[in-house]
């Protein structure tokens, strides 16, 4: 029970009715304190006390003063005694409650089955459900074991009826071909244990292997319309189910569970190898795109050196040419210009505008032509683009011409209406791809026809503007927004916090924009720290922070640490927070049944955890002598380590330390949070592996979210090409802690426009430490306001389009209350807002709101140096976070 409570609150849960008064007259004065503690206590809680310590002292000396009683009376008080017991039923019939008979035990079993378990909640998610659901029929709460059993049959009785439902939908020839895969070796690609495997790196033999397993599963014929209506929730904790088991585990199982469980598997599989697909496309094309970039580049750059003062230098070899046409060029020219600077005038012109593009191309054409074109088609042709934009039907009809003409040999293809030019082919690229044959008709190369194609493909596909039936990822830009908003429109604005008014949402910003605006015009003359220039690129100018003093005690701090805990191991520290906490609770296994006792498992998992949180790897920890074998560490990986797990147990250790922290010592709790990412190396043989252009080398990143006191509440693994504003964002969301973030601290890469303007819609700050401070600009509440801010007239800009923001008010809204009841992952909603798609309302809007939000925080960074300063300290406790992890692994 919570221990403080203000005035408002005791009046409401603690006050004494007339009615329950009279209850005392029965019973003896001595008991009456104790009595009443117990009836407020469970129309409270549900539950009884059962000893002193289960709640505070301020609702105890409530009640004592309303019954004029001493509250040390309670102390010898029996409360799980005969007359605790008594005094219970008296209570329970003085409610109403019942206990919870056969009757009533059916109910809840059927209410389960029909509306809790079908929302994919688990046995531990569903029991605050039970609770609140037995308070509504006043039924007694049972014991905590009678309650888990009663969770457990409900489940079982669940997933049997969905197992039924899908063997009566699975046909005979499904479950032939499911078996065939089970029996399959591991070298056949249609075997079980191939199907389970991620692809690797990006190169032909990989694509062929997706396109085979996608072929497979497609010819299983699954029954997609059971499937689809359940939730997918369900669907994954199946899946994941599947994915930890071998061919001959998955044999096992009963027939008709196996045949349920193997065509859920295959159904969330063909949706992943769609999504593996797309991505492999959309490399293929970055890959010769990017790659002939450089090669040009490289080509260029050797013994490249940069001619100066051409135009005067072109203007005397015309001249000397009008002058002497007759003569030879090195009688001529080479006086003026010599062989070399004539060389070096060729390759500079080729290093740039079109004759640059040219070289591109042409590079681009050869690899295509000569490798990437053997499996493109391949991708191509085991998918379906769609769009729900009439805009971008040209790149599906240049699809489908490319499809019909596959077999075609022809290099070149007359110009005609039924090729689509506008809106496949980028106006750089149209002199390059359409050319005039000596007959004076417009002709398409081809290849470089399928090459633009290909690009403006993979720009849709990035944005979502084209999408994939049957991806995840991929999927629908639709199915990504809440369904039911018209219906639940004003719940959904309550939710967030943001009145439906559009025009008071806009007064109310522009208002904002005005007071912040004048605020800073008038303290930025006096304000030493931070200079407005009216020339150069970077117009503003800040003097760097101060370094602050060491804190008096921290050497003396350390020296302690040091004293006490010399040689502590980090498995020793595990250990000691899983006796304290219990986070290995968190670990349950994905079977249906568990038979390693806890003790046993405790001491595996920690282990497994170990070797793997430090990198040391489950072989080398089970060479030690604990007696435990590198196959029971892997079974424990396999079954018990999952990504649920791991949140619900940082989330229980976090929500742990904030409990235990000193408030004398550590402050009040924060509400800020830095997050920041670090790179890791990883084997290139999976798609997520990238190049980082900053660090070098492949690996992926890991998105940490610290708060300020150093305790990280998130982590998320990302490409290294991967938008890290939608990470941030889904930290803030999804943290699972008790945390409440109000301010986020990022670095540049961390921020974006868009980025502030769902920051702002979700209710919380975001905090940028911006690199490129210097060019930013601020941006105007109205036209002809320009002249009211004199001393910011250098780094002014436009006004805000106030109209564009107020037509797509309710599509922004929607769009953020998709992203907190987490109906996508922000990262394929950000997805749709990026530089390839400007022209969509909705994105344009959402630039709109940025700026002004990115006004509002750029004229407090800028006249605040306490800001500036806790920004910094912040984002510096998630690059020591960054170090110690470093460090360890």
């Amino acid at each position: 029970m919570k221990q403080i409570w203000d005035a408002e609150e005791l009046s409401e849960h603690w006050s004494l009715s007339f009615d329950e008064l009279e209850l005392l007259k029965s019973k003896p004065a001595r008991h009456h304190l104790a009595f009443c503690l117990q009836l407020k206590f469970y129309q409270l809680t549900g539950t009884f006390p059962r000893r002193r310590s289960d709640f505070s002292d301020t609702p105890l000396h409530f009640l004592a003063d309303q019954l004029e009683s001493d509250p040390e009376g309670i102390t010898d008080y029996e409360w799980t005694g005969r007359t605790g017991r008594r005094h219970r039923e008296e209570i329970l019939t003085f409610l109403g409650i019942r206990k919870l008979d056969n009757k009533a035990r059916d109910e809840l079993d059927k209410w389960l089955i029909d509306v809790v378990y079908p929302q994919g909640l688990s046995p531990k998610e569903a029991t605050e459900h039970v609770y609140e659901w037995l308070r509504q029929h006043k039924i007694e709460f049972p014991a905590e074991k009678q309650l888990q059993r009663e969770l457990a049959t409900a489940l079982s009785s669940f997933e049997n009826d969905l197992f039924e439902r899908l063997n009566l939908a699975i046909l005979p020839r499904t479950n032939t071909f499911i078996e065939e895969s089970l029996e399959a070796g591991n070298d056949i690609i249609t075997g079980f244990n191939q199907l389970k495997a991620d692809p690797g790196r990006l190169g032909l033999d990989t694509v062929l292997r997706e396109i085979d397993k996608l072929n497979f599963i497609q010819s299983l014929v699954l029954p997609i319309g059971q499937l689809s209506k359940v939730n997918p929730k369900i669907l994954v904790r199946f899946k994941q189910r599947v994915a930890s088991e071998s061919a001959w585990e998955a044999k096992r199982h009963p027939v008709k569970i196996r045949y349920a469980l193997l065509t859920i598997y295959y159904y969330i599989r063909q949706s992943e190898i769609i999504d593996s697909l797309v991505d492999l496309f959309i490399q293929v094309v970055h890959r010769f795109s990017i790659r002939a970039e450089k090669k040009v580049v490289k080509a260029l750059l050797k013994n490249f050196q940069k001619v100066y003062g051409k135009n005067t230098l072109l203007m005397k070899i015309a001249q000397a040419s009008l002058e002497r046409p007759n003569d030879a060029v090195k009688d001529v020219v080479y006086p003026i210009a010599n062989e070399q600077t004539l060389n070096n005038l060729v390759k500079e012109f080729k290093s740039s505008g079109i004759g640059y593009k040219n070289e591109v191309h042409k590079v681009i054409r050869a690899s295509y032509g000569g490798h990437y074109r053997r499996m493109v088609p391949s991708i191509l042709a085991c998918l379906d683009f769609r769009s729900n934009n009439e805009l971008h039907r040209p790149v599906l009809d240049a699809l489908e011409w490319i499809h019909e003409h596959r077999d075609s040999k022809r290099q070149y293809i007359i110009l005609s209406e039924e090729i689509p030019i506008d809106g496949v082919i980028k106006p750089k690229w149209q002199d390059i791809v359409i050319e005039t044959d000596e007959n004076g008709t417009h002709r398409i190369n081809r290849i470089n026809y399928e090459i633009c194609v290909l690009q403006a493909l993979r720009d849709k596909l990035r944005c979502k503007e084209i999408w994939v039936p049957g991806a995840n990822r991929f999927r629908n830009p639709d199915d990504d927004l809440p369904q039911d908003f018209l219906d639940k429109r004003d719940f959904y604005y309550n939710e967030l916090g943001k009145t439906q008014d559009a025009s008071v949402f806009v007064s109310d910003l522009q208002s904002q924009m005005r007071d912040a605006l004048t605020k800073l015009n008038k303290s930025i003359p006096k304000n030493a720290k931070v200079k407005i220039l009216t020339q150069g690129k970077n117009r503003i100018s800040i003097t760097p922070l101060t370094e602050q003093p060491e804190p008096l005690n921290i050497n003396r701090l350390k020296g302690e640490i040091q004293s006490r805990w010399p040689m502590t191991g980090l498995l020793d520290i595990l250990k000691e927070a899983d006796l304290r906490i219990g986070f290995t609770e968190c670990f349950q296994t994905q079977r249906t049944t568990e038979r390693l006792d806890r003790d046993t498992l405790q001491r595996r998992l920690l282990l497994a955890l170990y070797g793997m949180g430090t990198n040391t790897g489950l072989k080398r920890v089970s060479a030690s002598r604990h007696g435990i074998s590198y196959k029971e560490l892997l079974h424990v990986r396999r079954f018990y380590a999952h990504k649920n797990a791991m949140r619900q147990a940082i989330a229980k250790v976090v929500n742990a330390i904030f409990q235990a922290r000193n408030t004398q010592l550590w402050g009040e709790g924060t509400t800020a949070c830095a997050s920041d990412s670090k790179k890791f190396g990883s084997w290139d043989q999976n798609l997520m592996t990238e190049w980082h252009l900053r660090y070098g080398g492949r690996g992926v990143m890991i998105y940490w979210h610290v708060e300020k006191k150093s305790t990280c509440i998130y982590s998320q693994l990302k490409r290294c090409s991967s938008s890290e504003v939608a990470s941030m964002i889904e930290g803030v969301l999804r943290h699972c802690t008790e945390m409440s973030v109000d301010k986020q601290y990022v670095d540049t890469h961390g921020q974006s426009e868009v980025g502030f303007a769902f920051c702002h819609l979700l209710g919380f700050n975001l905090m940028p430490r911006l690199k490129n401070i210097g060019t930013q600009k601020l941006y105007l509440p109205s036209t002809g306001e320009s002249d009211q801010y004199e001393n910011l007239s250098s780094i002014l800009s436009r006004p805000i389009n106030w109209e564009l923001i107020t037509q797509q008010y309710d599509q922004m809204i929607k769009y953020a209350t998709a992203l907190r009841q987490g109906t996508a992952v922000p990262e394929a909603i950000l997805r749709r807002f990026t530089r390839n798609n400007v022209t969509h309302p909705t994105y344009r809007a959402l630039a709109e709101l940025g700026k002004v939000i990115k006004t509002l925080f750029l004229c407090e960074y800028l006249d605040s140096e306490e800001l500036r300063r806790e920004i910094h300290e912040g984002l510096n406790v998630d690059e020591n976070w960054n170090s110690a992890n470093s460090f360890i692994f």
